[in-house]
């Protein structure tokens, strides 16, 4: 079965509370997680949001450091390509891209609808990773609901 590549396209919702929960329901899997970021500063951001996303809520999560201690962690972020603790899902946010080749159970791209240069590269890697993924489009509706488009 190939690997599932599934695109999420915000629109009501921003990313802060988008991945928190698509990371709680990936840690209710009893998966781990590899969440690779576009910058050093943005992996600083999201790693400050998740630890603060709910009052009632906790995701157990660290930034990679390259020592042992990387895999030992749930939710792994990174803005490189490792993978040490073999994560079964890998979130790409913030333009970092999946590529041919990546072994996991499932890929998710999620990407700003609100940002033209964005839906431009989804569009692109749609294209070019059609062949190689098993790939799904998931939309948000005015109540930030996912919707399945393609």
């Amino acid at each position: 079965m190939a690997t599932e590549l599934l695109f999420y396209h915000l629109e009501t919702r921003p990313l802060d509370s988008v991945l928190p929960v698509l990371l709680d329901k990936t840690l209710e899997r009893g998966w781990k997680a590899v969440v690779e970021v576009g910058s050093a500063e943005r992996l600083e951001a999201l790693d400050a949001a998740l630890w603060t996303y709910a009052d009632d809520s906790f995701l157990p999560h660290g930034a990679a450091t390259g020592s042992a201690q990387d895999a030992l962690q749930p939710i792994l972020l990174t803005n490189g390509p490792e993978n040490p603790h073999g994560a079964d899902i890998r979130f790409f946010v913030d333009r970092a891209t999946p590529a041919p080749g990546q072994d996991y159970a499932r890929l998710v791209y999620i990407f700003d609808g609100h940002d033209p240069d964005a839906v431009t590269e989804a569009r692109t890697l749609w294209r070019d990773l059609k062949d190689t993924y098993a790939l799904t489009y998931w939309q948000q509706d005015a109540n930030g609901r996912w919707s399945k488009k393609a």
